[in-house]
């Protein structure tokens, strides 16, 4: 998949897009992705000057707009009715720096998918070494249920 079928799916624009491609997807199973990372990503201005490094939450964050890709192609869904949202982090761990210049490689795998609630397993690296890795438990609502449930002004 290319940006443009990623932007497809995901509500996500720069700077908040974490993916650029999309390389292997095994519906209900894996899919592996990557984000090239660049001195221009406006983060690096703050973290750290001098000292560029990649957030590690922006590294979750990747890895869960991959997951999210990984639902919506395994299910078919619309993503102009339906969006993805994140639930819960567990077991995160950063093992290594993600410097401008790195392409940061991610692999989603299915832990468990039960009606609209997936839960997956998401691990980064660059060039083969892990650096960061997550579980990641999300659900799949319609895109208007939130302003169902609200009453009107």
């Amino acid at each position: 998949m290319d940006i443009g079928e990623i932007q497809r799916l995901l509500p996500h624009r720069y700077p908040f897009l974490l993916v650029d491609r999309v390389v292997e997807i095994i519906p209900g199973q894996k899919l592996t992705a990557y984000k090239n990372v660049t001195i221009n990503e406006p983060f690096f201005n703050g973290h750290f000057p001098g000292h560029p490094v990649m957030p590690g939450v922006l590294i979750l964050e990747a890895l869960a707009q991959a997951s999210a890709i990984l639902a919506y192609k395994s299910e078919n869904m619309d993503p102009e009715s339906k969006v993805t949202y994140l639930m819960g982090v567990d077991n995160a761990k950063f093992r290594k720096p993600v410097l401008p210049g790195d392409r940061l490689q991610l692999g989603i795998e299915v832990l468990r998918h039960k009606g609209v609630i997936w839960k997956t397993k998401g691990t980064a690296t660059v060039d083969g070494v892990k650096v960061a890795e997550g579980e990641f438990l999300a659900t799949v609502v319609d895109k208007d249920a939130k302003a169902a449930e609200e009453p009107a002004p």
